[in-house]
């Protein structure tokens, strides 16, 4: 068995963690349910499928697609990217002009067509409205009642929103890359490759400013010149000091926000921007090498809402999780507020993918 260690890089926790156990232990101990709003037209060019996928990445399964469809990669589409060892569903858009349905019965067994239907228009990323989970957690040892107790109480107050590590690649590596390829010392080979260290650059000072405010215990609290963000939405504001924040935050309604850093002025003011200010700093070649590609300064949620948790003890080593997350949001991240897992997942020989990196 291939045994990674999980951990968010040791980013400060805002639980306690009475938890130690194994996940992945089998593909379908996380399962992972994609959730869309999108009415399909039942007519267009774009074929729309809905696939089951096992123990295959996102990319992978795309190639398949295309090859039998005999297009373009870059003709089908996703919303997002979805783990690798798991069972997970999720939509694909297959580009089609003038074309029949393609035959899809030559796909390899680890991809399972659901469902299929027509539609004018190509599947965006981004455009889903949750990921639903269901994670199987076994070896388990510790206090099953504290980890329950730790569940009502995100329920109803959130988690902090950190990038999960499979963001940063193995170790860490694709934040070193960034670096040193904003210092010459490397040069993508691929606009993916740029894409996952741009990505794994402002990721990385994100959850630093994130990890400063956990410690703080400010991370689900207003600090002065705060810039907030509506819960389930890009909108924002600027702290305006109104009776009504506390309110707001408490229900969850509104989330302190920080910096994806890039090019422009910060919005946050006072003790907020002095904040990310002093984190940023921490790493100016990472900084300057995201201005410098041109990425401009955007804003990301410090918290995000679990919905529909439950925790169920299925026996005395073995735990069940099923929730729900927001596009973005990282679950094994909510994992580690309740403790330390090893992920345990057979090894498994790397799949080509046309030059394109693999994903977690």
């Amino acid at each position: 068995m291939n045994m990674t260690t999980f951990a968010t890089s040791g980013f400060a926790r805002a639980y306690a963690a009475p938890l130690c156990g194994q996940f992945r232990v089998l593909p379908e101990d996380f399962i992972v349910d994609e959730q869309m709003d999108i009415a399909l037209s039942g007519v267009g060019e774009h074929l729309w499928l809905q696939i089951r996928k096992t123990s295959s990445n996102t990319d992978w399964v795309a190639i398949q697609l295309a090859n039998i469809a005999g297009i373009a990669a870059k003709d089908v589409g996703y919303a997002g990217q979805k783990d690798r060892h798991a069972v997970t569903t999720q939509w694909y858009s297959v580009q089609l002009p003038g074309k029949a349905d393609p035959d899809f019965s030559a796909l390899p067994p680890e991809i399972e067509i659901l469902q299929q239907c027509r539609h004018d228009k190509k599947l965006r990323r981004g455009a889903l409205s949750s990921n639903r989970f269901v994670l199987t957690l076994r070896e388990c040892s510790g206090d099953f009642a504290q980890a329950q107790a730790i569940c009502e109480h995100i329920s109803q107050h959130g988690i902090p929103n950190y990038y999960g590590e499979q963001r940063f690649g193995h170790e860490g590596g694709n934040v070193d890359k960034a670096t040193r390829w904003f210092q010459g010392e490397l040069r993508p080979k691929t606009r993916n490759q740029c894409s996952m260290y741009l990505s794994a650059a402002r990721s990385w000072i994100f959850n630093h400013i994130l990890a400063q405010r956990v410690q703080d215990g400010t991370w689900n609290q207003r600090l002065p010149g705060d810039v907030f963000m509506l819960d389930g939405s890009n909108a924002w504001f600027a702290d305006d000091a109104a009776e009504n924040l506390p309110e707001r935050l408490n229900s969850l309604d509104i989330h302190p926000s920080g910096v994806l850093w890039g090019k422009g002025e910060l919005d946050t003011q006072a003790q907020a921007r002095e904040l990310e200010l002093t984190q940023a700093a921490r790493f100016p070649a990472l900084c300057a090498g995201l201005e410098k590609q041109g990425l401009k300064a955007e804003r990301r949620a410090l918290r995000i809402k679990v919905s529909e948790l439950q925790c169920e003890v299925v026996d005395t080593s073995t735990l069940r999780l099923a929730f729900a997350l927001p596009p973005g949001a990282f679950a094994t991240v909510l994992l580690e507020q309740l403790g330390e897992f090893v992920a345990a997942h057979p090894a498994t020989a790397p799949r080509p993918l046309l030059n394109e990196p693999l994903t977690a």
